[in-house]
């Protein structure tokens, strides 16, 4: 088992917002300190959890930068800076780089369906114009195209492509992930519900969106596993599915659960900017039984 270069636990960050929709990154601040406190050993930034895609250039920069002062030495920092340009991809993880980042996370190209060898192409176009280790994403329910994985086995042959985060939901494909990349290429989870199995594949973590309130609770159940204690891992996983459930509503695109359930635990960290919205009361009640579960409120 490879030893991970940016923990077991990596934290997909919200952007917190103020009460007039811009970025609020005193409170940013705040929740960096949060995440470190609670377990987080990587804060990835500018993902699709901390809404980029209406998040300006300017703001993931100043982003980038409060984040980079705020984890000091506690953490490294991973900063989203894939798109569905190759060029624009690569001027923003050149920046990211320049700005202390320790990682790039980078989607797959999105609406423009490429194929296997575009995808080959682009992200390797793009590794090879940075020093940084890159991770690829691969959540094809979003992007509408999955890296196959006997392109990802390609990839991981790309010197600085050091992983993947594995949306798929599809354990056949990770399976084969693993088994035909190298023994140092890193495979996480890319979905809290997902990570047990991943680990049972061979991953290596998790990119979490829970984790911005219970990060020791799956640092445990992940340790756990790893110490080979399979039944612990087991009901810690069955103790936090039923908020991993309520997080992910299908009514409630991420990150609108997590945003709600901060500010349901006293840690507002805002709302949302169009064309997302804030939950429904129903889909907040939902939220709140998730929460009372886990005995967080």
């Amino acid at each position: 088992m490879p030893t991970p270069l940016f923990g077991s636990l990596i934290t997909a960050m919200v952007t917190p917002f103020d009460g007039d929709g811009a970025v609020d990154y005193a409170r940013a601040e705040q929740l960096v300190d949060r995440l470190v406190n609670d377990g987080t050993e990587t804060v990835l930034v500018a993902g699709t959890t901390g809404e980029s895609p209406t998040v300006t250039h300017h703001e993931k920069v100043e982003l980038i930068k409060v984040v980079k002062w705020s984890v000091g030495g506690r953490a490294k920092l991973m900063v989203g800076t894939g798109s569905y340009s190759t060029a624009d991809t690569i001027e923003f993880t050149q920046e990211a780089e320049a700005l202390g980042a320790d990682a790039a996370l980078l989607v797959t190209p999105y609406y423009n369906k490429p194929s296997q060898d575009g995808l080959y192409q682009h992200f390797a176009a793009v590794a090879a114009a940075t020093g940084l280790p890159v991770m690829l994403y691969n959540i094809p329910g979003r992007t509408s195209r999955n890296i196959e994985a006997a392109t990802l086995c390609r990839l991981a042959e790309v010197k600085n492509i050091i992983g993947v985060k594995e949306s798929t939901g599809d354990f056949q494909q990770a399976a084969a992930i693993a088994a035909g990349t190298p023994d140092d290429f890193l495979l996480y989870s890319g979905d809290d519900w997902a990570t047990l199995h991943i680990l049972l594949l061979g991953g290596v973590g998790v990119v979490s969106v829970a984790s911005h309130l219970v990060g020791q609770e799956i640092r445990e159940m992940m340790a756990l596993f790893q110490a080979g204690d399979r039944a612990g891992a087991r009901d810690c996983y069955f103790k936090l599915r039923p908020l991993f459930d309520c997080l992910f509503q299908p009514t409630a695109p991420s990150p609108c659960g997590v945003k709600a359930a901060l500010k349901l635990v006293g840690f507002d960290c805002g709302g949302h900017r169009l064309p997302l919205v804030e939950v429904t009361d129903a889909e907040r009640e939902v939220i709140r039984a998730g929460l009372q579960g886990q005995g967080l409120i």
